[in-house]
């Protein structure tokens, strides 16, 4: 009598394992934070003998974010901590939110990752072949690459 009641658990475990949706997505691309990070971000004693902390994560950035197809610094031109001139033109793009999420669905690929400022692009990683802020989107997979604007930050 006893196997009874444990079969039929058993048998109710494994039929809700099949009769739940899939987790996989069927969908990919890239989401994210974009933040802002300005000034001096070295600790700073106070008189009290203590550090005062600083804010290494930023505050959130609304920004337009540009994809283009994975770009080399040979490609490019920067000045002043910006690109000025990259080679080809984007081939998508999104806004990041007032509290700086952003998400965009892209095709499986290679891609370089700027976001616009007043005076250029910006990107500030890059990989060991040159590839500026490169990014892999596979298939059903999202990436997530948060983005740190600090070119007006002091290290």
């Amino acid at each position: 009598m006893q196997k009874i009641p444990y079969l039929l658990y058993i048998l109710a475990i494994v039929l809700m394992n099949f009769s739940c949706k899939s987790q996989t997505s069927e969908s990919q691309g890239i989401s994210g934070k974009v933040t802002w990070l300005e000034g001096n971000q070295m600790p700073m004693i106070s008189e009290d003998g203590d550090a005062s902390p600083v804010n290494p994560k930023g505050i959130p950035a609304k920004r337009t974010i540009l994809i283009y197809p994975l770009t080399n610094l040979a490609d490019s031109r920067m000045e002043d901590g910006l690109f000025v001139q990259v080679k080809g033109e984007p081939i998508a793009k999104t806004e990041s939110d007032e509290n700086g999420e952003y998400k965009l669905e892209l095709s499986p690929g290679r891609y370089s990752i700027f976001t616009q400022e007043e005076d250029g692009l910006f990107a500030n990683l890059f990989d060991g072949e040159g590839n500026i802020q490169p990014v892999t989107i596979r298939d059903k997979e999202w990436t997530i690459l948060d983005i740190i604007i600090n070119y007006k930050a002091v290290f």
